[in-house]
């Protein structure tokens, strides 16, 4: 196992598409685990092959349980809803920006052996499943959204609509109060 470099959405590797794995030998396995340390060390939720450039199909995913779910050959079969919400990317380093993904997903992959499977994600899984899928088709969660933002300004913005929802909830109190 070996950490690899994560590559910043500036290298051209991560606007590529990805070729489909079709040895699962001894360089896939090694892959899989270069992915996972490096995963580990950055401390994301996710990691793609391209974002250590290699053009394989290839995705890491932490899962609910905090274990890491190896996707190779992955496809999303079913979706449900609709979410809009922030999301980060380690190739796009402290920037963030609200994107519409799926509230529930189903992917269909392959394991390290070539097994195939199926895992189900809601929420922020479905989420972080979407958004490594994506980069294997060459698109950086960026493309889909017209404006990014800091760290300090997404923690200020935060900071502000959760101000927001605890006054509201300290004006439905007053009503209630008063309406007694």
């Amino acid at each position: 196992m070996a950490l690899r470099t994560i590559l910043t959405d500036k290298d051209p590797s991560l606007h590529k598409h990805c070729r489909p794995v079709t040895s699962f030998d001894g360089r896939l396995h090694d892959l899989i685990d270069d992915l996972k340390e490096t995963l580990a060390e950055a401390g994301g939720a996710g990691l793609a092959a391209p974002q250590i450039g290699i053009l394989r199909r290839v995705a890491i995913v932490v899962d609910g349980q905090e274990e890491m779910v190896e996707l190779v050959n992955p496809e999303i079969i079913a979706k449900e809803g609709e979410v809009d919400g922030f999301e980060g990317c380690l190739s796009v380093p402290d920037r963030w920006g609200k994107v519409v993904r799926p509230q529930y997903v189903t992917v269909r992959a392959q394991d390290r052996n070539g097994a195939f499977f199926q895992v189900e994600g809601e929420e922020l899984i479905a989420r972080c499943f979407c958004h490594e899928l994506e980069h294997l088709d060459g698109v950086v969660f960026s493309d889909h959204t017209d404006q990014l933002y800091t760290t300090e300004e997404l923690d200020e913005m935060l900071a502000g609509e959760e101000a927001g929802e605890q006054g509201g909830k300290r004006r439905r109190r007053r009503k209630e109060r008063r309406g007694r």
